[in-house]
């Protein structure tokens, strides 16, 4: 498997505005609200994508309802490890499956036009292999 770059981390937040307070107010990180209660940004340096994902938005991308299955680990980050092209995605992730590894979700293409699979680590982190258009150099 080869990874192009890691496309995006952040943590998984809370229903209220609490990690909003502590990463925009707190530290200072600059976010735009793509989605409601979704705070995104590309400004930190070193990172491609800082986001914070609602654990009701990030169930409802992986499982297909708000609610965070209770026989799962409840994450606490997220990160994505971006694949050269949406072609590469559905291998990357028949690789980790041969390795023994359980997948959450197979790959797909979200409304937003990234392709996308999910598996957990043992840690209970959201793992993301993906291709994101837009972070790819065109041609």
């Amino acid at each position: 498997m080869d990874f192009s770059f890691i496309a995006g981390f952040g943590p998984i937040g809370t229903v209220d505005s609490t990690s909003h307070d502590f990463w925009a107010g707190a530290l200072g990180i600059p976010f735009e609200e793509a989605a409601p209660r979704y705070f995104h940004t590309e400004e930190v340096a070193g990172a491609r994508a800082f986001a914070i994902w609602p654990l009701d938005q990030a169930a409802e991308a992986t499982f297909g309802t708000p609610e965070w299955p209770a026989d799962r680990p409840v994450p606490q980050a997220w990160i994505e490890f971006d694949v050269a092209s949406p072609e590469a995605v559905a291998p990357a992730v028949e690789e980790l499956r041969a390795k023994g590894l359980e997948i959450l979700v197979e790959a797909h293409e979200e409304p937003w036009g990234q392709t996308t699979s999910r598996l957990q680590s043992p840690e209970g982190l959201l793992v993301g292999v993906s291709h994101t258009p837009w972070m790819h150099e065109p041609g």
